[in-house]
């Protein structure tokens, strides 16, 4: 009976190192305020506005969705 319980208290104990492994993890992360992470966010967002093909679409000849209207004369 004994062994159940050094067996369960020894798989909580394996849990709760675990746990306090991941919160160290978590609270040594670098942490910015959101206002720089919006102005950094939009300013990549201008910078690569040029490449993202849902601003300006992408050309025909490079879409693989793109089929030629025909005309039935």
């Amino acid at each position: 009976m004994s062994n159940i319980n050094s067996t369960g208290s020894s798989t909580s104990l394996a849990l709760a190192r675990e746990q306090v492994k991941q919160l160290r993890l978590e609270a040594s992360v670098r942490r910015i305020t959101v206002s720089q992470a919006a102005t950094e966010l939009k300013s990549f967002c201008l910078q690569n506005a040029h490449k993202d093909a849902l601003l300006i679409g992408v050309p025909d000849k490079y879409n693989p969705f793109y089929s030629p209207k025909c005309v039935l004369l």
